[in-house]
């Protein structure tokens, strides 16, 4: 039904807007009582042989929606009873900002893909605090925390820091994402001089807490095997727990869209990330020997996209412009063929 009636009459439109629309229909729709218990029975699976742990985490499965989709967390609630293990939220800021010049996401239909410009767009930490605060679900909330756009790159871990101490207690784990193409100079942050000062700064602040959430650092597609490498060893070297592989790219290999050239710069997300994301997978889990876990995200658009990154290195996945393509009924189905393919494993 998604595929056939739905998506079409949503892409009519633009995505940012139906992006905007869509979650004020959410809101509403998930008040009603019975149609709200009537969705949570359609899209949502839940099964004690899907549950796994990770970094002292328990998550319902091992599928997470990807930052970007809720970057002010006003959907935590809804998000959940779309079946989902774990939602990230952000890119989080110190101060509110409006992003990038609209337009500034766009459709690629031909390559099932997405392609954004928007720049960390959000609401600032307090007001983001704010609702993740009142959420009482049991979801696994991650925040992803960058730096607003006037933020020198020499300052970019006072706002890093500020994200962190403010979130801290709040959220179960912490995403520093310097991997965002849409951010002024924003990915010189994977560099080893300016990654090594920033995660010892940021250790730091966790050491002073009683809850030490796990830090994960968000990397490019587009980074040198040289370039993984040194990211890698500063994670071992610092304790920092985890890699998410991987952000959008800025390459525009094979597509086969006509509306390319004239979208200009942007990230470029689904479809044709799926194989960066997957190398990038694959060479992270065997340099680090398994010493750091792996979210692997890109390119995810059913239950074999999810095995195949599972079994390349990923400990969890995670999905977004999948979701957009393929409708709400995608992570019961992808949790169904997991469940199934679990139970015949234990048979």
């Amino acid at each position: 039904m998604y595929k056939r009636l739905v998506r079409p009459i949503l892409f009519l439109f633009n995505p940012e807007f139906i992006h905007t629309v869509s979650f004020l229909l959410i809101k509403i729709i998930f008040k009603i009582p019975l149609i709200n218990l009537i969705l949570k029975r359609k899209f949502k699976l839940e099964d004690e042989n899907l549950r796994t742990s990770l970094l002292g985490l328990s998550f319902k499965n091992k599928i997470g929606l990807a930052a970007g989709f809720d970057k002010n967390a006003e959907l935590l609630n809804e998000i959940e009873s779309f079946g989902f293990g774990h939602v990230e939220v952000g890119t989080i800021t110190p101060k509110s900002q409006p992003g990038n010049e609209k337009p500034r996401l766009f459709r690629l239909l031909r390559d099932r893909a997405l392609i954004n410009r928007l720049g960390f767009n959000n609401d600032g930490v307090d007001k983001i605090l704010s609702r993740i605060k009142s959420y009482k679900g049991n979801l696994v909330i991650g925040a992803n925390i960058g730096k607003n756009k006037i933020t020198p790159n020499h300052k970019a871990a006072d706002d890093y820091i500020s994200c962190f101490n403010k979130l801290s207690g709040y959220v179960d784990y912490f995403v520093i994402n310097i991997s965002s193409p849409n951010t002024p100079e924003l990915r010189k942050l994977q560099s080893k001089k300016y990654l090594q000062d920033l995660v010892e700064k940021l250790n730091i602040e966790r050491s002073k807490k009683i809850n030490k959430a796990p830090f994960f650092i968000k990397i490019a597609p587009d980074l040198e095997k040289k370039q993984i490498k040194e990211i890698v060893d500063i994670c071992i070297k610092n304790k920092i727990e985890g890699i998410i592989a991987t952000n959008t790219t800025i390459k525009r290999r094979d597509l086969k869209s006509n509306n390319i050239k004239s979208i200009g710069d942007g990230g470029l997300s689904g479809r044709p990330l799926k194989e960066m994301s997957n190398s990038t997978i694959k060479y992270l889990k065997n340099y680090s020997k398994g010493k750091i876990k792996i979210i692997g995200v890109g390119g995810v658009f059913n239950s074999e996209d999810v095995i195949e990154k599972l079994n390349l290195g990923a400990d969890l996945v995670q999905v977004y412009s999948g979701w957009i393509y393929e409708g709400p009924s995608m992570i019961k189905k992808i949790n169904s063929t997991l469940l199934n393919f679990k139970k015949e494993n234990l048979n």
